[in-house]
């Protein structure tokens, strides 16, 4: 590898955005190559998601975002307005993120990506200019595929969820508070946001197999009558008319098995997308993407440690990809009036059967070594698993939890094993009670 490899980024948005400024901060050189969603959209999301792009260091973004605004939700037939979340608009959110993106000297690139295909121990990649513009010729060294649900399979082998569409359409009307809502519904669920300026966006998430669309010039005419019998919807259509036609995206969760190799790695919805019932697509999306940069330093700066760091990131993009699946399975098993309709007899048993949060015995904590994450490179670690923490857990408030575990466990009785404790803390010994406390309570000591 060279001294100063180049990185290429595919795809604008919040993963790659993230990605390309995490190792912008680590010293590389990076590109960024991709176009603006070509549909108005707008995002309702929640606090995690502005932490995950304070996190990624997104500052313009982050002054995008406007005041929370009303949730209402009705789901089997009972509302709950308790909730709020921050409605965004992806046009804006993109831009500030390509503004910051050149303010910390990444090269954007705004066309659309051609081609890219491997060439020597890298890879040759063909960007578009916007609207028919001159072809631009990219050498990576190691390529990011950050181009969402829309990244080419690449012939990996991937996992698919039930199959789902996701039917959105802008409306106008006349100026009102911001504010949305989600309702269920028969065969699927519907969500509905209005902003400033009078514009609504209106969804509709159905089944594919059972959804029977019609013809994409009646699609305005289907989406119209649906959301006609939806209460909800009333306040989001009075007054207001629909503005072009709907766009149809596929919204169905997707794991990608293999996200990472030893020159290439796939973040956000193009490693994993899951099921956007939650609200959280953009922290979803940051997930995987805010932990790439120390995997691709790693591959590229320590090729020993290359199978730890493709060991890391499957893991994590695995294990995030099931938490969020069995999180929309049990929220889809909350419909009780339509459990018996095929949208919802699909969604309510996948992925599995296995609970989100699950209890944990002493006997089931077990001290295994891992791949982990160590500032800006991926190591090797003695960690602590558990049922709940199948990915185990290496530190708490900077403090190794095996070696702590292990002094406990070989220690004779309860009252040896405190002050085994206090003398494996050192100088934080005299927090040994309250550590015990939390072990306890976490199920790793009775």
């Amino acid at each position: 590898m060279q001294a100063d490899p180049h990185i290429v980024v595919l795809g604008a948005g919040p993963a790659g955005g993230a990605v390309a400024l995490g190792l912008r901060r680590l010293g590389y050189r990076v590109t960024v190559a991709g176009q603006a969603r070509p549909f108005a959209a707008v995002e309702g999301v929640s606090e995690r998601v502005l932490a995950g792009l304070r996190q990624a260091g997104f500052e313009q973004a982050l002054a995008q975002v406007p005041e929370p605004s009303p949730r209402e939700v009705t789901w089997s037939g009972q509302t709950s307005g308790a909730n709020t979340e921050r409605l965004l608009r992806r046009v804006e959110l993109d831009r500030a993120i390509g503004i910051e993106l050149q303010a910390q000297g990444v090269t954007l690139l705004d066309g659309r990506v051609r081609s890219s295909r491997t060439c020597g121990n890298g890879y040759r990649v063909e960007v578009q200019g916007e609207q028919g513009g001159d072809v631009q010729v990219l050498q990576a060294d190691f390529l990011v595929e950050a181009r969402g649900r829309a990244a080419p399979g690449a012939g990996l082998e991937r996992l698919r969820g039930p199959e789902t569409v996701s039917l959105l359409q802008a409306w106008q009307g006349p100026e009102r508070a911001p504010m949305s809502a989600v309702q269920s519904f028969g065969d699927g669920w519907a969500w509905m946001a209005a902003t400033e300026g009078g514009l609504r966006y209106l969804q509709l998430t159905l089944d594919v197999a059972s959804a029977n669309l019609p013809p994409k010039e009646q699609l305005t005419e289907y989406c119209v009558t649906r959301l006609s019998s939806l209460a909800r919807a009333a306040p989001f259509m009075a007054g207001a008319s629909p503005v072009g036609t709907p766009h149809a995206r596929t919204s169905t969760p997707i794991l990608c098995r293999e996200p990472v190799g030893d020159n290439w790695i796939r973040v956000g919805d193009a490693a994993m997308a899951v099921d956007p019932l939650s609200g959280n697509g953009i922290f979803q999306s940051l997930s995987s993407a805010l932990q790439a940069p120390a995997v691709i330093n790693t591959l590229l700066r320590h090729p020993q440690r290359r199978a730890q760091a493709r060991a890391f990131h499957q893991a994590r993009v695995e294990h995030l990809f099931y938490r969020f699946a069995r999180i929309g399975r049990d929220f889809y098993a909350m419909e009780q009036h339509s459990a018996g309709n095929s949208f919802w007899q699909a969604r309510r048993a996948w992925p599995d059967s296995v609970e989100v949060h699950q209890s944990v015995t002493p006997g089931q904590v077990s001290i295994e070594r891992r791949a982990v994450l160590n500032g800006d490179l991926i190591d090797e670690a003695e960690v602590v698993v558990t049922p709940d923490q199948p990915l185990g857990i290496w530190h708490l408030n900077g403090v190794a939890l095996a070696p702590l575990l292990r002094a406990w466990r070989e220690a004779p009785d309860a009252s040896a094993g405190q002050a085994a404790l206090a003398r494996a803390l050192g100088e934080r010994g005299a927090q040994a009670p309250q550590l015990l406390q939390w072990m306890r309570q976490s199920g790793w000591v009775s």
